[in-house]
């Protein structure tokens, strides 16, 4: 089964910043919303071009990345 690409970068894509793809919001977005203390729902709402699936799937790249690092 082939694996989609969840986050992308593009130079014509807000200069290069990595962001959600088939979207145009970065994925610092979502970090920094729930920084904030929101909720993923409440980013979801506020950024309907975002699926549920790319969220969680960003989500846990990262967790992988944080668990396999040496810190």
């Amino acid at each position: 089964m082939p694996q989609h690409k969840v986050i992308i970068r593009d130079q014509d894509i807000l200069g290069g910043t990595p962001v959600f793809a088939g979207t145009r919001v970065p994925v610092q977005t979502l970090l920094d919303y729930l920084e904030g203390g929101q909720s993923l729902q409440e980013f979801l709402d506020d950024f309907p071009t975002v699926e549920r699936d790319q969220a969680i799937s960003v989500l846990e790249q990262l967790k992988q990345i944080l668990l396999t690092q040496p810190l």
